[in-house]
């Protein structure tokens, strides 16, 4: 590889990401309109408008989960450069729920991703899955595959051939024919984008990379042609809607109308991102992918200071991205964590170690601008509080987020603090607002939980003492969020040190905020640098109803909103059934396997256990390191009088049974303890079966329940 993995590398992929995300947010309130609309009731969009059609922001897309997500299967495949289609479809099966996650459910036939998901599902697998052969030129050929290929050119920097070899890969997933060479150009014009400052330069060498008769290569030449006769970009749009535009082609939202904006704003906005943006968004269509493509594409060429020449867009998102996907531990996250995501995976396959900011603090702000979703807690007992990303050297790395307080004192505290499962906000979301928030499913589980331990390295650059202490806020009662703080750390004036506090426990209920306050004796104004903040360890926690809610009974009329559901919303739920009455984990999966868990990724040797009773089922029992809903093993009792530990690899296999008599209707102890690479299980606290795993292992991940084609059901759930 010529191209240098630098910090310039860096910042570029950084970005490109807030590119990204800015153009998603920008297109999306109006996804759809089409350009006399945009005009007759926002005019030409130069800013965010959210507010005037009712939107929040930022809230989950499936432009931006599937561009993040996809990208999986390199992680999944152990960062092998020789990657193949196939691979890729098993990504989509591993991170997808259905119906629930990352995609339009628009019915087999009619949504082209929804139709490759059902070919997937039923062993068609990828490029067929996508394919013309398979689905018909019309379903082929709609827009998808160009919105979520942007990860893919990120890591082939300054290598057009390799993004889009990869762009192909990806798209055939769920596309193909013109979709394909859509993707090919973006990609293209993405990978060069590292590179190239030229904007002309860099569509002219794009469409050399797709056979000169596609619809594709003649709308760039035309748009090219039309820019070179010094008309403006209405002028060109109206060119584009004559010649190529939705009336032209079959299917809920073809590429190559989209497309052709995407070209036009690239060509006629000036390398201005304000301009570009909204020639891409005033025009119409479909507004959230066409602008969030050239939002990448411009923040890869143009850097963080390009993003930054017109408005303010930065701050409205305050890095905060959802990710909703199988990976709950993955859904509440930000575009710094993204970037490194992509910087990590170029690396890897690339033969090179992970770069981990920090010694791979979660939140490490270590490129300019970055947040991390980090907020400023209003109101009239905290003090008025900023917070900034400066340049910041220390043995750690080269920035930090700064905290700036005005009238801090025993009575009027700083605080900051980030979300770490549903944000706050839901809870004021009424009508439209709600419903925007969840057209896409928000599945999530926390980042972090009672028995791991925050991390925090931190320096007081006043000349003053202060105190600094952390606290956390968990969902309870009447969905209120409860705080509990730790003891208060001095900090001398100029002293830097290291602080830790381990999460206490919150009666199961999910930790919804972490953060810290700052106080002082006197009414002051000073500064605090946080450097880094880390969540580590595995949990200790015991996982049921929690206690507000054990009076429950069928039938009972519950408050309105999400009174009784937070708790169970830090569960992804690959499954049929989950019982809301009776015992707190009853669960049913019909046909296969189906599995209820929790976590992240930093679990790795940890225990669970559970008392579990058998209805009619196959099989059931625990699982862990739950990595996706087809990468996990499992320890379970057997209706054929086996006890097994099974390994899920997208395809299940046996890694060791033995005879064990099962009734249905009894309990079992159950306890499966992970060391390494040893899976061990329990009976009674007996150690009954163990084995160990070598090929290719999972290392770390979630845990929760499983069960198999019937009903499953457990009191609760411990992890130690």
């Amino acid at each position: 590889m010529t191209y240098e993995l630098d910090k310039n590398f860096e910042e570029k992929v950084y970005a490109g990401v807030l590119g990204k995300i800015i153009g998603v947010f920008l297109g999306r309130p109006f996804e759809g309109w089409n350009y006399d609309r945009i005009i007759k009731e926002l005019g030409p969009i130069n800013y965010y408008v959210n507010d005037k059609l009712d939107c929040p922001l930022p809230v989950s897309d499936d432009d931006i989960t599937g561009t993040f997500t996809f990208l999986r299967a390199f992680r999944e495949c152990n960062y092998n450069k020789n990657i193949t289609a196939k691979d890729i479809g098993k990504t989509w099966l591993n991170n997808i729920i259905e119906d629930k996650t990352i995609l339009w459910w628009g019915g087999k036939g009619h949504s082209t991703e929804d139709t490759a998901f059902q070919n997937l599902k039923q062993g068609i697998e990828a490029p067929d899955s996508g394919s013309i052969k398979t689905n018909g030129k019309v379903i082929a050929e709609q827009i998808g595959a160009q919105i979520f290929i942007d990860g893919w050119a990120m890591v082939a920097p300054g290598d057009p051939d390799k993004a889009t070899y990869y762009a192909k890969l990806a798209a055939s997933v769920s596309h193909d024919g013109e979709a394909i060479y859509g993707a090919q150009v973006i990609a293209a014009l993405e990978s060069m984008a590292f590179v190239e400052h030229d904007l002309t330069k860099l569509v002219d060498q794009a469409k050399k990379f797709i056979p000169n008769n596609s619809v594709i290569y003649k709308l760039i030449s035309d748009i090219q042609e039309w820019r070179s006769e010094n008309l403006d970009w209405e002028q060109a749009r109206e060119k584009i809607v004559e010649k190529y535009g939705y009336d032209k082609f079959l299917g809920n939202c073809h590429i190559v109308p989209n497309h052709a904006l995407i070209i036009m704003a690239l060509l006629f906005g000036d390398d201005d991102f304000k301009k570009t943006m909204m020639i891409v968004n005033t025009s119409g269509w479909d507004t959230d992918c066409n602008s969030g493509n050239v939002g990448c594409i411009l923040g890869i060429k143009n850097g963080i200071e390009g993003l930054k020449s017109g408005p303010d867009y930065l701050s409205p998102i305050n890095d905060i991205l959802y990710c909703p996907t199988a990976l709950g531990g993955e859904t509440l996250t930000d575009a710094l964590t993204e970037a490194y995501k992509i910087i990590n995976t170029t690396r890897k396959i690339n033969g090179l170690k992970k770069n981990l900011p920090k010694n791979g603090a979660r939140f490490h702000f270590n490129i300019k601008e970055s947040t991390q979703g980090w907020k400023v807690r209003k109101g009239k007992n905290y003090s008025k509080t900023k917070i900034s990303n400066i340049e910041y050297k220390s043995s750690l790395g080269e920035r930090g987020l700064k905290i700036s307080y005005f009238n801090s004192s025993k009575d009027c505290t700083s605080e900051v603090y980030v979300e770490t499962f549903f944000p706050e906000v839901i809870l004021d979301l009424q009508g439209k607002k709600r419903d925007d928030f969840f057209s896409y499913d928000y599945i999530s589980c926390p980042i972090i939980f009672p028995g791991q331990r925050v991390t925090l390295e931190s320096q007081n650059i006043s000349s003053h003492e202060i105190s600094i202490s952390f606290f956390l806020k968990h969902w309870g009662k009447d969905d209120k969020l409860i705080k509990i703080s730790s003891n208060f750390f001095k900090f001398r004036g100029n002293e830097k040190k290291q602080i830790s506090w381990d999460i206490p426990e919150t009666g199961s209920n999910p930790v919804g905020q972490i953060g810290v306050n700052i106080t002082s004796n006197k009414n002051r104004e000073g500064e605090v640098i946080l450097n880094s903040v880390n969540f580590e360890g595995e949990p200790k926690q015991i996982f049921k109803r929690p206690d507000h809610l054990q009076n429950y009974k069928k039938g009972k009329k519950i408050k309105e909103g999400y009174y009784g559901e937070i708790w169970r919303n830090a569960w992804v739920q690959y499954l049929d059934k989950w019982e809301r009455s009776g015992k707190n984990f009853r669960i049913c999966h019909n046909n296969g396997r189906g599995i209820l868990y929790t976590g992240t990724d930093l679990w790795k040797n940890y225990s669970i256990s559970s008392n579990i009773m058998l209805q009619s089922s196959n099989s059931g029992g625990l699982v862990s390191r739950v990595q996706g809903v087809k990468k996990y093993y499992i320890y379970e009792i057997c209706k054929d009088n086996k006890l097994r530990i099974g390994k899920m690899n997208n395809e299940y296999k046996i890694l060791k049974e033995i005879e064990f008599q099962v009734e249905f209707f009894k309990e079992y102890n159950l306890k499966m303890m992970l060391v390494n690479n040893k899976i061990i299980g329990y009976i009674d606290n007996k150690v009954i079966i163990d084995v160990d795993d070598f090929e290719f292992p999972f290392t770390k991940g979630g845990a929760g329940l499983g069960v198999n084609n019937g009903t499953l059901v457990t009191e609760q759930i411990i992890l130690n």
